[in-house]
């Protein structure tokens, strides 16, 4: 159990939030605490899904997305809100119950950039958490507002990206 749980970010439009985010949660597996991954917009099979269940339960993913990429104008708005919908409610059981040191919301940043969540339901999320929990963010589009109740912000900038010459996602790598 950790003494204080910060909050952390992981914000930019580099490639790399998620993945901090789950080298910390590794980090925390292997001195013990457990990790809960909610994932707002994912709902696709990701190769980390298989890692996890190779640790035994320290390591928790939950996904609350389409198998449908969301867009912002999306045609299917009304199902990614309520997927993301979902998500937050787990996430505030996950905050106040106690059962994991480490709670990472991934892509809440780029839900709350797409509508799907409002950032007062964030704000509501950071002051419900127990004092003791670790709190990580992740996701495109981070609202300077929401800098102030952080207490470590990582910004990924990309400087070149292999997509730009045509490489798409590969498994093991990006997905």
């Amino acid at each position: 159990m950790l003494e204080r749980g910060y909050i952390q970010l992981y914000t930019g439009h580099g490639k790399g939030k998620t993945t901090a985010a789950l080298g910390l949660a590794l980090r925390a597996a292997g001195a013990g605490l457990k990790t809960i991954v909610i994932q707002f917009m994912k709902g696709q099979s990701y190769s980390e899904l298989e890692a996890v269940k190779a640790l035994g339960g320290a390591i928790v993913i939950e996904q609350y997305g389409s198998p449908l990429f969301c867009r912002p104008d999306d045609v299917n708005i009304d199902e990614h809100v309520a997927l993301a919908n979902q998500a937050l409610t787990r996430s505030g059981e996950v905050l106040t119950g106690g059962d994991y040191d480490i709670v990472i919301l991934d892509e809440i940043c780029t839900a709350n950039l797409f509508k799907l969540v409002k950032f007062d339901d964030i704000v509501g999320l950071i002051t419900s958490k127990a004092a003791n929990t670790e709190l990580v963010l992740t996701g495109r589009g981070a609202p300077g507002e929401l800098y102030q109740y952080c207490d470590l912000i990582t910004e990924m900038k990309e400087i070149k990206h292999y997509y730009q010459q045509g490489v798409q996602a590969r498994e093991g790598i990006e997905n």
